[in-house]
């Protein structure tokens, strides 16, 4: 039988895979063996394995039932969903994870917590096509994401306030279809008691305070959390300054875009502007 020899180094997939054919092949267990016991096929260990396919969390969860290893895989899984980020920004989960109310601004794209799947994976795909990412990056950070969202629908739920610049819901990304689906779903979350989205118009012009997107994270000891990005890199910010400037323009910033009514009739209307395309 032909065995592909792992690189673990490759990628995080990669790491992951190998780590998981040395405790299988430690147990003495086949792939057919240890699909049997997870309820997968064999043809997806052995893809897990090599790498070809990214861990799932579920996947990832099952194997530690499997060989009871309690949170070991799963452990691994996030950790190789955060090697694939924007330098800084696996610190700003571990801080997003336990905040109590989230203020959010974006200016290019809908914020990632909004993001439906198809969204998500048209943006992703996009960085593979540009040589930014591999296949396998697009997918691992596309799993963290959908892992980030799932905190929202937690008891008791995050307060979210987002701001969204206007030209985050002219930017058709993924096409038209997609776009409707992404726009429809922005309404729905409009109309949660724990979110506030509102929209921030072309005509504040320089009126509008921030120039890059920024979060603000309450945490539950009451204390703020600042995080910004660069091209490069994202930055968590706690200098009390600082965070007291960014409050003090987000809050100028709630004031001067759109109501939450106003903001759920302009997202309908750019939606509907798409639907008639």
């Amino acid at each position: 039988m032909n065995r592909k020899e792992l690189d673990p180094d490759s990628s995080p997939a990669a790491k992951f895979g190998a780590q998981l054919r040395e405790l299988r092949e430690a147990r003495g267990w086949t792939q057919d063996h240890l699909a049997t016991l997870t309820g997968y096929s064999s043809v997806h260990v052995s893809a897990i394995e090599t790498g070809r396919k990214p861990p799932t969390e579920r996947f990832s969860r099952r194997l530690d039932e499997a060989f009871e290893t309690p949170g070991q895989f799963e452990r691994e899984w996030r950790n190789a969903g955060r090697r694939v980020l924007l330098e800084g920004f696996a610190e700003y989960l571990r801080s997003e994870a336990d905040a109590v109310a989230l203020r959010l601004f974006e200016i290019n794209i809908i914020p990632s917590l909004f993001q439906t799947p198809a969204y998500a994976r048209a943006y992703q795909e996009a960085r593979v096509r540009r040589g930014r990412a591999t296949q396998q990056q697009a997918d691992e950070r596309l799993a963290l994401l959908l892992h980030r969202q799932q905190r929202l629908n937690r008891q008791p739920a995050p307060r979210v306030h987002a701001v969204i610049d206007e030209g985050c819901l002219h930017r058709a990304i993924g096409g038209r279809d997609v776009m409707m689906e992404q726009l429809l779903h922005l309404e729905e979350l409009a109309v949660q008691p724990q979110i506030v989205v509102q929209v921030s118009p072309f005509s504040l012009g320089e009126d509008r305070p921030f120039g890059l997107p920024i979060t603000l994270l309450t945490m539950p000891n009451r204390t703020i959390v600042g995080y910004g990005e660069t091209q490069r890199r994202g930055f968590l910010e706690r200098d009390p300054e600082t965070l007291a400037e960014w409050t003090g323009e987000y809050d100028q910033l709630q004031v001067e875009a759109l109501s939450r009514a106003a903001s759920r009739e302009f997202i309908r209307r750019v939606r509907r502007g798409f639907e008639n395309e």
